[in-house]
């Protein structure tokens, strides 16, 4: 199976140990498809920093195609994350660096590269807004995260666009959740997915719900936990759809447990 993140790259900066982690949610998905065994492949804007090298080497090191990829001068994207009372917490970020002065355009030539995969991601954070009408043209099913943030404004402009959304909603009630996963669905999506912290995630199908609880365990790190649980979900899910959502949503499960095992998102630190 092809898979392509498209949007989002960034450094998370430890700031209690002075490492830096590569992460993005799109950049994220690229990584953990290509964990799981997917021909992975990863577009988007690279700064011209110290930081967008470090996110370069390690793309190469697990031989994942950037050949489309952009490189603007500028300041990658960051986080600091910090420490307090044991648990991280992010502290502020630079809103994705030249990432969101320089969005990505897409031509003739990514659009045709689009094409040659199975399915693509996106996220919020992308700032690809203008560019899904040309995404969605290009024929390759759409997954798409909405993170914690979404409006009502913003559901109805992207999700016409996308097949399988992805919405952090640990700050809702459960019947809020099933309100706006429904909403998602009657907007396009196949396929509508809540995570909701401690209590799990919750997947709608246009006909039922179903809910998945959290494999709990002794976790090193959760950056990036929602991102290897909705890579895994969709890779085992389309990959082997004679095995159902809920053998796809446990084993969405149990890799995101995994995947909090590490420190960063996936490793590959580097003193800054």
């Amino acid at each position: 199976m092809k898979v392509l993140g498209i949007g989002d790259n960034v450094v998370d900066k430890y700031t209690y140990k002075r490492i830096m982690y590569p992460g993005g949610n799109a950049l994220n998905f690229s990584v953990y498809a290509k964990t799981i065994g997917a021909d992975a492949a990863y577009l988007g804007i690279f700064g011209t920093d110290d930081e967008a090298q470090h996110i370069r080497n390690v793309l190469k090191e697990l031989a994942i195609d950037t050949k489309r990829c952009q490189e603007v001068e500028g300041e990658s994207g960051y986080a600091l994350v910090g420490l307090e009372n044991g648990d991280r917490v992010f502290l502020e970020s630079n809103d994705g660096g030249i990432r969101k002065y320089h969005k990505l355009q897409l031509n003739k030539e990514d659009i045709k590269y689009i094409q040659s995969f199975d399915l693509l991601h996106t996220s919020k954070y992308s700032y690809l807004e203008k560019e899904m009408p040309n995404i969605k043209a290009a024929g390759v099913p759409v997954s798409f995260d909405f993170s914690d943030d979404f409006t009502e404004e913003y559901l109805l402009e992207i999700g016409p666009f996308v097949d399988y959304s992805f919405l952090s909603c640990s700050h809702l009630t459960e019947e809020e959740a099933k309100a706006v996963l429904k909403k998602m669905v009657s907007l396009g999506s196949t396929l509508s997915i809540a995570t909701m912290g401690a209590e799990g995630a919750l997947l709608y199908d246009g006909v039922s719900f179903y809910k998945q609880i959290p494999k709990l365990i002794e976790a090193v790190d959760t950056l990036g936990a929602g991102d290897s649980f909705l890579t895994a979900f969709l890779l085992h899910y389309l990959q082997q759809e004679q095995d159902g959502l809920e053998t796809a949503l446990a084993k969405a499960a149990e890799f995101a447990a995994a995947s909090c095992l590490v420190e960063g998102a996936f490793g590959h630190g580097k003193a800054y």
